[in-house]
């Protein structure tokens, strides 16, 4: 077993392996002809030819290329799933709270009289029976008998008594009459003055309404700025318009409710 690895490790078969990095093919052959005494099953030779086999030796002539790494980067882009916030409920809650403003403002102007006959200008009145209070569309009914005049029917006759004290003490200046089982209340015609008056209270109740549609639109805008790292600029630019646009539809809507109650007031 010596003399055969000897004669492998000659420097004559070293000379051809380390030209064989740029013919590894040559070699083969050259190594397979300068060993007649080593056969394809000596053990020293078995073990080169397979080594060579399995490695080809052709590795010295291709080269490998390594798989690049996806960087930190390209992880981050193809595992990165971009939640866009739902911001409908920011504008469902500032609807909600405008619409409840232009409520408010309506219930508002029918307390505010004129000198025309109007079924809901007492809604607003308390009355108090038996220890109980209400409001007076709750104990009664009330309905337009002339374009001056009003009749106000209680569900229980007895508190009749009650609904003509509660009508007699309101800001609106009336004087109810007892007619059977029911009330009937004339509406004077305003005075000049008291017209004058009537408009300077509808003004003020626009503005306070004005303000509160308003209060919501800031309100909305806020809550929408907070979350301006969370969605794209234009996205947050469109929802402010929407806000916008809410914003001056509700207040159209309550000016033009007041042009209205003040046409009534100075046409009476």
């Amino acid at each position: 077993m010596a003399s055969p690895l000897k004669r492998f490790i000659s420097p004559r078969n070293l000379l051809l392996l380390r030209s064989s990095l740029n013919c590894p093919r040559e070699f083969s052959r050259k190594i397979s002809s300068n060993t007649p005494n080593s056969s394809p099953k000596s053990p020293i030779w078995g073990a080169y030819n397979g080594g060579c086999d399995r490695l080809g030796f052709d590795f010295a002539t291709r080269r490998g290329f390594a798989k690049g790494r996806k960087s930190s980067k390209d992880k981050d882009e193809g595992s990165t799933i971009q939640v866009v916030p739902d911001f409908g409920p920011i504008k469902e809650t500032a609807s909600s709270q405008m619409d409840a403003a232009i409520i408010a403002l309506s219930r508002e102007l029918s307390k505010i009289r004129t000198g025309r006959a109007s079924a809901g200008m007492l809604d607003h009145i308390i009355v108090e029976t038996s220890g109980v209070k209400m409001s007076l569309n709750r104990i009664a009914v009330v309905s337009v008998l002339e374009s001056q005049k009003l009749s106000v029917t209680p569900y229980d006759p007895n508190t009749i008594k009650e609904l003509e004290h509660a009508i007699n003490s309101s800001p609106l200046g009336l004087n109810p009459q007892v007619d059977g089982q029911r009330l009937v209340v004339p509406i004077p015609r305003l005075t000049k003055e008291h017209v004058q008056a009537m408009c300077k209270v509808v003004a003020k109740s626009c503005e306070d309404v004005k303000q509160s549609i308003r209060r919501a639109r800031q309100k909305a805008i806020d809550t929408i700025k907070k979350a301006v790292s969370q969605m794209p600029k234009d996205d947050l630019k469109r929802l402010e318009k929407e806000v916008e646009e809410l914003t001056k539809k509700f207040i159209k809507s309550a000016e033009d409710m007041c042009k209205l109650k003040e046409k009534e007031i100075t046409s009476s």
